[in-house]
């Protein structure tokens, strides 16, 4: 086995040269729109929430993740690999991306060729303490038990390994946008938090971002809230919540860089539309 690759030993099946550990899950998108991996490949290049949220990601494992050796990092629900390619600059991860729909895969492979790529479901991980870093960015609240996947990325992990998580912020801010994308919900802070106690982590640090663009956000959703607009489906409607005009992205993208200064100084941001934790687990348990 080449050294950083994921152990093979639990069953799998291969599909299109993946290998595939849930393959009855592969076509089923039942927690995301088929249709929205093709539109976020063509769109999250470009888009200032994906940009920033790439460059938080970033800075998070360059402050928490050890540097002095070679780590082997699992991305949950990477998608069409954004992330993983801003993470792949960082010399001394091993990346590994993992999502259950072949969609997404499929994009990912094609943007990322020297990255290794399997199929699983979050739920039900096939690995025990055989990775160093696992990431789920914007991904648990689209799966309906969520603590279990906690738990599974727990016992994934090695001893004192991180697991870095994003998740959309407030119940209250719940929109269209969650609907069409099929999320399951919203966080609050202390949820999260103690929703990865249970599973046995010590929370190293949270925090808010999309702060600075926070009260536009709000503002935003609670209009849309009281139009009681129609419900909205398919691909040309998760474009128009998505797809924001170029001269947008970069006034957006410029502001955005506020909540990253603050970041870079080890705050922790109070309020924002997302959520971010780094939690570890000890190597003892509790």
């Amino acid at each position: 086995m080449p050294d950083g690759q994921p152990d093979v030993s639990p069953p799998y099946t291969t599909i299109d040269g993946f290998r595939c550990y849930a393959p009855a899950l592969a076509v089923d998108y039942g927690d995301y729109p088929r249709e929205g991996f093709d539109v976020t490949a063509e769109i999250e290049a470009r888009s200032f929430w994906c940009r920033t949220r790439n460059r938080v990601v970033r800075l998070m494992f360059e402050r928490f993740a050890d540097r002095s050796r070679p780590l082997d990092v699992l991305e949950i629900g990477c998608g069409t690999g954004n992330v993983l390619t801003a993470l792949r600059g960082i010399a001394n991860l091993r990346l590994t991306g993992s999502e259950i729909y072949l969609q997404g895969l499929r994009h990912a492979r094609t943007r990322l060729p020297d990255v290794e790529f399997i199929q699983l479901d979050a739920t039900d991980i096939p690995f025990r303490e055989r990775f160093d870093v696992i990431g789920a960015f914007d991904v648990i609240e689209h799966i309906t038990d969520d603590e279990q996947v906690i738990r599974e990325v727990h016992d994934a992990l090695r001893p004192e390994g991180l697991f870095i998580v994003t998740v959309p912020q407030y119940q209250w801010m719940w929109s269209q946008l969650d609907e069409i994308v099929h999320h399951k919900r919203r966080y609050g802070r202390s949820a999260l938090v103690s929703k990865l106690h249970a599973a046995g982590f010590d929370v190293l640090y949270t925090t808010s971002f999309v702060t600075t663009l926070f009260p536009l956000m709000a503002a935003i959703r609670l209009r849309d809230k009281s139009r009681r607009v129609p419900p909205v489906t398919g691909t040309a409607d998760f474009t128009s919540q998505v797809d924001l005009p170029a001269s947008l992205n970069t006034l957006f993208d410029w502001v955005m860089r506020i909540d990253e200064s603050l970041l870079k100084a080890s705050l922790s941001l109070p309020f924002g539309g997302s959520l971010l934790a780094v939690a570890r687990r000890p190597h003892l348990h509790h």
